[in-house]
């Protein structure tokens, strides 16, 4: 087994330098292995407006985008593992109201695996909030919506309607639903990282969803869920002993479907946010509010670097993809 510390204390360098240089306000680093070696430090201040508080190992954080790996995904998987869902079958199987004035559309033809792989004609992001703050009027409009086609890119919408379908299927909201152990879909302000100072919602945002698509939906499959270092660890820990899914799930999790994406996933490419010397068998993912999270199969061991790189604001330039990729070269050695 190797011994993690080495590695760890390397790693967690670069996260000390952006908090000394004030690039970001702070961070947690964290570390494990298949056998349960883990290691967890955190660093500087989870708020610094209006008040200051300090990071710990045990803040909690908006999770972003890693919502989309850590809970949309493995659901969607086990529905299809199940055979409650086709992979390969168009979302109208399960959201039959898509599109449902324009029987052509090419909306109605868009399959699950194709949003999981980030494959559709979809915009990468749209202010869906901008257009009210009802929740159900907002689903409706998604779904009726007539979306401009472009070519293939990571998109929101993709998980925003496999979180639709979620809901279809379970008749309940993604907010109703358990948000897994170790996960929330908010916390207490105080024991949070700190994100924006929200110019609509005109507060600094503290243990409330950041992303505004998200916060209008009042939850969705894109984002929206909160968790420690130590919880996003033991997720990753699941998936390299293969206790926290099915070896098909995991499989799919691993199986490119695109020159940089895999399920769900993002998989190594050339300046990807892993690092240059991730080994092929590495999945990863990255979230808006400054989080990510990079399983490597291959060495059996796993990080996360979590920050409130967008604290108070993100109009500015945190360097985040120059500091996941040198903590990524640091864990696999360089």
């Amino acid at each position: 087994m190797t011994n993690l510390a080495p590695l760890f204390d390397r790693a967690f360098q670069p996260l000390e330098a952006a908090v000394s240089t004030k690039r970001i306000p702070g961070g947690v680093l964290g570390i494990v292995d298949s056998s349960g070696q883990r290691f967890i430090k955190a660093i500087g201040s989870a708020q610094l407006v209006p008040k200051q508080r300090p990071m710990t190992a045990e803040t909690w954080f908006d999770l972003a985008s890693l919502t989309k790996v850590i809970l949309t995904t493995p659901r969607i998987l086990a529905l299809a593992e199940g055979g409650v869902i086709d992979l390969d079958a168009p979302l109208i199987s399960v959201l039959p109201d898509l599109r449902q004035y324009d029987a052509g559309a090419w909306e109605r033809k868009v399959t699950f695996r194709q949003c999981l792989g980030h494959q559709t004609p979809f915009p990468a992001v749209e202010p869906i909030y901008t257009y009210g703050r009802d929740p159900d009027l907002l689903r409706a409009f998604i779904l009726q919506r007539e979306w401009r086609a472009r070519e293939p890119v990571y998109s929101d919408i993709n998980f925003i309607l496999l979180g639709f379908a979620l809901e279809r299927l379970s008749g309940k909201t993604i907010r109703d639903k358990d948000p897994g152990p170790g996960f929330a879909w908010s916390t207490e302000p105080d024991a949070a990282a700190a994100t924006e100072d929200c110019t609509w919602r005109h507060r600094v945002l503290s243990g409330e969803v950041h992303d505004d698509n998200c916060s209008a939906l009042h939850g969705a499959g894109h984002a929206g869920l909160f968790g420690t270092a130590a919880s996003v660890l033991d997720f990753a820990q699941g998936l390299l002993d293969g206790s926290g899914a099915s070896e098909r799930s995991i499989a799919l999790m691993r199986a490119p479907l695109s020159a940089t994406r895999t399920h769900g996933w993002e998989r190594p490419y050339e300046g990807w946010s892993g690092g240059a010397r991730c080994s092929p068998g590495t999945i990863g993912h990255t979230g808006f509010t400054g989080t990510g999270l990079w399983i490597d199969f291959d060495r059996g061991q796993a990080w996360t670097l979590l920050t409130n790189r967008i604290h108070p604001t993100r109009h500015f330039d945190s360097g985040i993809v120059q500091l996941r990729q040198a903590v990524g070269d640091l864990v696999n050695g360089l």
